[in-house]
């Protein structure tokens, strides 16, 4: 945990503390930020407070009560409900505004952990609970320069592998043989494992013609279909290496099997490739300028160009997410759809910007890149973008 760095965060956003909580491992948040073991089970609440100036305070129940001892500062114990709401305002005095993962009118799912009656329980004692949403991004998602470097070289492999699965479509084409979409996803991911690199069992898309237009969609030895002339394809791909602090590489690209894509798959494929080049191309221009830039902009930004291409109906989820040590990290999300995330962008986070159209039983588009700002908020795509579709001959 880095303490210090801690209270000079909270200091700077004006807010008198940060109050972390667990129930039955419903944070793993906190075990994050704080530097304690999530795989232990807690069978009781424990609370840790940590006051922009001072020293933390540690509360946990009679029956656990080791569970913070790796933690710095004051050790407090209660047994009965009663206690614990006598020595809460105790150890929260003098502060006033406090922070907690929450997110007003769940505006941020994604930080929103703490249950609503524990939230009710700490303004019944007087205090106001602020977001820690921009907190979380600070210590969750700023990646230092080792995690950036394994985000790179994670890149080049993926790049590779996603290469291949492309060039192994066209040989099995040529040769007359069948291929199915599930076993080329099989495929890559003895791709992966060759690499040293792991998916954490979320396997990557592989989809043809109407399969991709569900943005989720799984290939099955069920629902399977071959890859034939003419179809088109979607490979959405994401894996990091397995060292610990590695940081996740997610790609979207797509192709035609054949030399003469449908007009319609060329114009939903360009209005998204020009969508991706305006969101990047927004991010920046404000960094270049000095500005603030919030995600819900860059979303905005983004949709915008499919909008005006008269496919905004098509484009049904946020514009892009959060990267981390999970593929789908705690930081700002590109996204005024699904959530309007307020958030800033700031230097060390890493995000994916991924437009999409979807038509539903005919065909779909994706084309998905990996943004990072560097700590001198140069804004850097890493690794190759796709310009034109792929043909596959």
């Amino acid at each position: 945990m880095e303490l210090e760095k801690i209270q000079q965060a909270l200091r700077d956003s004006k807010l008198d503390g940060w109050l972390f909580y667990d129930f039955h491992n419903r944070d793993p948040i906190a075990y994050r930020v704080l530097g304690i073991d999530f795989g232990k089970f807690t069978s009781r609440r424990w609370f840790y407070f940590i006051p922009a100036e001072g020293e933390p305070v540690r509360l946990a129940h009679k029956v656990e009560p080791t569970k913070l001892d790796r933690l710095p500062g004051r050790k407090e114990m209660y047994l009965g409900w009663k206690e614990l709401h006598q020595v809460l305002p105790e150890i929260l005095k003098p502060a006033k505004k406090i922070a907690m993962q929450f997110s007003p009118l769940a505006a941020i799912p994604y930080v929103s952990t703490v249950d609503g009656g524990t939230i009710e329980l700490i303004k019944s004692l007087g205090f106001e609970i602020a977001s820690s949403a921009d907190l979380v991004q600070t210590f969750e998602a700023v990646i230092d320069e080792a995690g950036y470097r394994s985000h790179l070289a994670a890149g080049e492999k993926m790049q590779l592998i996603k290469d291949q699965a492309f060039a192994k479509i066209g040989e099995f084409i040529k040769a007359g043989k069948h291929l199915t979409e599930y076993e080329l996803q099989q495929w890559m991911v003895e791709r992966y494992e060759q690499e040293g690199l792991t998916c954490m069992d979320e396997f990557p898309i592989v989809g043809v013609n109407e399969h991709p237009a569900d943005p989720h969609f799984e290939p099955t030895a069920e629902n399977t279909h071959v890859f034939k002339p003419g179809d088109t394809v979607l490979i959405d791909l994401w894996a990091k290496f397995k060292a610990p602090g590695s940081i996740f590489y997610d790609i979207t690209w797509c192709g035609f099997i054949g030399n003469n894509p449908p007009v319609k798959y060329v114009e939903i494929f360009n209005t998204v490739r020009d969508a991706r080049k305006a969101a990047v191309e927004f991010v920046r221009d404000r960094f270049k300028a000095n500005k603030a830039c919030f995600g819900y902009e860059v979303d905005d930004a983004c949709r915008r160009v499919v909008i005006e291409a008269g496919y905004g109906d098509y484009f049904i989820h946020r514009t892009g997410h959060s990267i981390g040590e999970e593929v789908h990290g705690n930081g700002v999300n590109i996204d005024n759809l699904e959530t309007k995330d307020e958030r800033q962008l700031v230097p060390g986070i890493c995000f994916s910007i991924e437009p999409g159209i979807y038509l539903e039983g005919e065909m779909a588009v994706r084309s998905e890149i990996d943004v990072f700002i560097t700590q001198a908020s140069e804004v850097v795509v890493a690794g190759d973008e796709q310009q034109e579709l792929i043909l596959i001959d």
